[in-house]
C-alpha cells in the first residue's frame, strides 16, 4: 500500500471513530479526565463524613483505588511516575474507612511507603484538611486562611481577587471551614501508625513571618470569649459569596475541589442535607463519577467544550464538508453554550464584555482564554444556514473582543483572569501546591494569536504585537517554549509557533526556527515525540518521554507550522502516526498529557489520542496533495 493510501485510509479511520464518539442528542463531544487516586479517596471520605455511605458504589471505588496502586504500596500522580505521598496517605486513609484491615497486603506496603517518606505530617495541606474534618488531624496544626480575607482592598496582595480563580474557589469556602474547624470523627479508626517521630518542616523566613500572621491574625479575630463582630460578619459575606457562586446545576467552578468545600463549608454553617443547595451540590457531583466495569471513580472536571472545540476544528480541516450535518450539530451546540454573564473575570477587567466559552458543561463564571480561542477556530471552519452564519458571526466578535480585552499588561494571557501575578500567594504557608496564580503563559498567548490570524487580524495589529514579543521574551534559551496547561515544553513549542505563524510571521523568523530546531533535536528514534510529567521538575528531561499519540501530533503541527511540512522529522512523524493507529480508527495512549498543577496535578485527557492526531495527519495531507 502507497503511503498517500496510508494516509488517506487513516485519516478516513480517524473521522469515522471520532464521528462515531459524537452525542447524536446534543451534537458535543466528550472524554474521560482521568488524574489520580486522591480525588476518589476523597469521594470515599466525603460520604463517610456525610455519614451517607453507599457500600455498592464504595466497593467500585475502593477497587478502582487498589488497581492503582503501585508495587512498592504508592500511588503515584502520572502513569509511570513515582509514588507520590500525599495520594498515598488519602488512599489508605480511604480504604481504611471502607473496612480494609492495616494487616492486608495492600495496607503494609502503603503504610511502609507512608512512613519511608516522612509520615503524615509531611502530606500536603489539602490531605491534612480532609483528614482533620473526619478527626484524624489536628485542625491547630493546619495553615489557616481567615475569612477576614474577604473584606481586603481589591489592590492588596492577598485578596481572593489576586488569586487564581481555581484558588479563589476554593480558598473562599476553605475560610468557613478553617474558621469554624468541623468535624466528624470517623467511627473509631485513627492513623496513629501513620505518624512518624516528630518532623520539622524548614521554613524560609517571609514563610515563617506569614504563617505567623495568618495565625495571629485568626486568633485576634475570634477571641477569647468566641468570635468578634466583624468575624461573623466575614462568615456572612463568605456564605452569600459561596451561595452566589453555584451555579443553577448545583456546580462550583466546575471542578470538584471547589465543588466539595462549598458543601462542606454550607453544612458547617448549619444547612441541612435536604436543602435543595446541597442536595444540587451532591447531585453534581455524582455526575462527575464514572462507571468503567467493575470501578467507580472521580473525575476533577469534565471537558464537554474542550473536547467537542477541538473534535469539530480536527474534522473540519480533515477533508470532511464543512456543512456535513454533525459538524453543524457541534457548531449549533457550541454556540448555544456562549456565556452572556459576567464572572469574576470582570473584578480586574472593567472594560470587557462577555463572550467566551468555559470548558465544563456549567460553569458560566469563568469562562476562559483557552476554550474560547479553539471554538474560534472550530466555529470558524463550519458552514451554517445564513440566519444562524449570522449568529455566527456576532458570536465570533464578541469572543475575540473578550479574548482580547483579557490580555495583560506583559502582552501575554492567563486562562481565566488578567494580570495574575501577585507572587506573594504562592508563598502563604497554606499554598504548598505553588498554584495561586494564573499567569501569562505561551501556549494561551500562541492559542490568542492563532485565534487572530483565524479572523484576520495582522501581526501589526496592537494586541497582536504585544503577544508577539511576549513569546519573544519568553522563548527559552534552547527554542522552545513552556506549556502551562499541557506537558510541557512540546505543548507550549506547538502553541507558539503555530501562533506565530498564523499571525503572519514568516517560517524564516529566527523565533520559529529556533523553535522547529528545538523540536527536530527531541525527536525519538521511532520517529514519535513524547515528554514525561516530570519534566516540570527536573529540566534536564526537557522533551524526552516515550513517544505518544498527542505529543507526536503536537510536534508535527509545530513544525508544519514552521515550513517544514516536507521536512524528513515530519514524515518521520507522520509514519509514527499511521503505524500507532489502531484498526477502529483511534490510538492508544496511557501517558498524562494533560497539566492542571505543574508538580502536583495531571491529567489524561481521553480525547487527546483521537483529535489531535487526525488534525496533525489532516494537515500534513493538506501541506502536501
Amino acid at each position: 500500500m502507497s503511503f498517500s493510501v496510508q494516509l488517506n485510509t487513516a485519516i478516513a479511520r480517524a473521522q469515522q471513530f471520532l464521528l462515531g464518539r459524537q452525542d447524536r442528542t446534543e451534537g458535543f463531544w466528550i472524554g474521560h479526565l482521568a488524574s489520580n487516586a486522591s480525588i476518589t479517596a476523597e469521594y470515599i471520605m466525603l460520604h463517610h463524613y456525610l455519614g451517607r455511605v453507599d457500600p455498592q458504589k464504595e466497593k467500585r471505588a475502593v477497587d478502582y483505588i487498589l488497581s492503582r496502586q503501585l508495587p512498592d504500596g504508592s500511588w503515584n500522580i502520572y502513569y509511570d511516575g513515582p509514588g507520590d505521598l500525599s495520594v498515598t496517605a488519602e488512599a489508605y486513609v480511604a480504604l481504611k474507612l471502607s473496612g480494609l484491615s492495616i494487616d492486608q497486603p495492600c495496607m503494609v506496603r502503603a503504610r511502609d511507603f507512608i512512613g519511608a517518606h516522612g509520615g503524615i505530617e509531611r502530606v500536603r495541606v489539602f490531605s491534612k484538611i480532609h483528614l482533620a474534618l473526619l478527626g484524624l488531624y489536628p485542625w491547630e496544626k493546619v495553615p489557616h486562611i481567615p475569612p477576614e480575607i474577604l473584606f481586603l482592598p481589591k489592590s492588596f496582595p492577598l485578596n481572593i481577587y489576586q488569586m487564581s480563580s481555581w484558588a479563589r474557589s476554593c480558598v473562599v469556602p476553605l475560610s468557613v471551614i478553617m474558621a469554624r474547624h468541623p468535624c466528624q470523627p470517623a467511627s473509631s479508626i485513627t492513623i496513629d501508625e501513620l505518624y512518624s517521630p516528630e518532623v520539622c518542616e524548614p521554613q524560609r523566613s517571609l514563610d515563617r513571618k506569614l504563617n505567623q500572621l495568618l495565625f495571629s491574625m485568626n486568633a485576634f479575630l475570634t477571641g477569647s470569649n468566641g468570635p468578634r463582630p466583624w468575624r461573623r460578619r466575614a462568615i456572612q459575606e463568605a456564605e452569600r459569596w459561596i451561595l452566589e457562586h453555584q451555579e443553577p446545576s448545583g456546580d462550583w467552578g466546575g471542578i470538584i475541589p471547589a465543588m466539595l468545600y462549598s458543601l462542606l463549608a454550607l453544612l458547617t454553617l448549619g444547612y441541612s442535607h435536604d436543602h435543595p443547595v446541597i442536595v444540587k451540590g451532591l447531585e453534581s457531583i455524582e455526575r462527575f463519577t464514572v462507571k468503567e466495569g467493575d470501578w467507580l471513580w472521580l473525575q476533577s472536571c469534565v471537558s464537554p467544550i474542550w473536547d467537542t472545540a477541538w473534535s469539530l476544528y480536527s474534522l473540519s480541516l480533515s477533508g470532511i464538508s464543512r456543512d456535513h450535518p454533525p459538524l453543524a450539530q457541534a457548531a449549533q451546540w457550541l454556540l448555544a453554550k456562549e456565556i452572556s454573564s459576567y464572572g469574576d473575570w470582570r473584578v480586574k477587567n472593567r472594560k470587557g464584555r462577555p463572550g467566551g466559552w468555559s470548558f465544563e458543561f456549567h460553569n458560566t463564571f469563568y469562562p476562559d482564554v483557552d476554550d474560547t480561542c479553539v471554538v474560534i477556530l472550530a466555529l470558524k471552519n463550519v458552514s451554517l444556514p445564513a440566519r444562524e452564519e449570522e449568529q455566527k458571526a456576532a458570536s465570533l466578535r464578541r469572543a475575540i473582543d473578550w479574548v482580547i480585552s483579557m490580555q495583560g499588561k506583559d502582552g501575554g494571557l492567563g486562562a481565566f483572569d488578567k494580570d495574575n501575578n501577585q507572587e506573594i500567594l504562592n508563598r502563604l504557608p497554606f499554598a504548598d501546591h505553588k498554584a495561586m496564580l494564573d499567569k501569562s503563559c505561551p501556549d494561551l498567548t500562541g492559542r490568542f494569536l492563532e485565534a487572530l490570524g483565524a479572523l484576520g487580524y495582522p501581526a501589526h495589529y496592537p494586541p497582536a504585537r504585544r503577544a508577539i514579543l511576549f513569546l519573544q521574551q519568553r522563548q527559552e534559551r534552547d527554542g522552545s517554549w513552556y506549556g502551562r496547561w499541557g506537558v510541557n515544553y512540546i505543548y507550549g513549542t506547538w502553541s507558539a509557533l503555530v501562533g506565530l505563524n498564523a499571525i503572519g510571521l514568516e517560517p524564516s523568523c529566527p523565533e520559529i526556527q529556533r523553535g522547529a530546531a528545538w523540536l527536530k533535536q527531541v525527536q525519538n528514534p521511532d520517529g514519535g515525540w513524547g515528554e514525561t510529567c516530570h519534566s516540570y521538575v527536573d529540566l534536564s528531561l526537557k522533551g524526552q518521554g516515550k513517544s505518544t499519540p498527542s505529543q507526536t501530533a503536537w510536534a508535527i503541527l509545530g513544525l508544519i507550522a514552521a515550513g517544514e511540512e516536507s521536512g524528513a522529522e515530519v514524515r518521520r512523524g507522520i509514519e509514527f502516526l499511521l503505524r500507532m493507529q489502531k484498526s477502529d480508527g483511534g490510538w492508544e495512549e496511557k501517558e498524562y498529557t494533560g497539566t492542571g498543577f505543574p508538580g502536583h496535578f495531571y491529567l489524561n485527557y481521553q480525547m487527546y489520542r483521537y483529535y489531535f492526531p487526525l488534525l496533525a495527519l489532516s494537515k500534513y495531507r493538506s501541506m502536501n496533495p
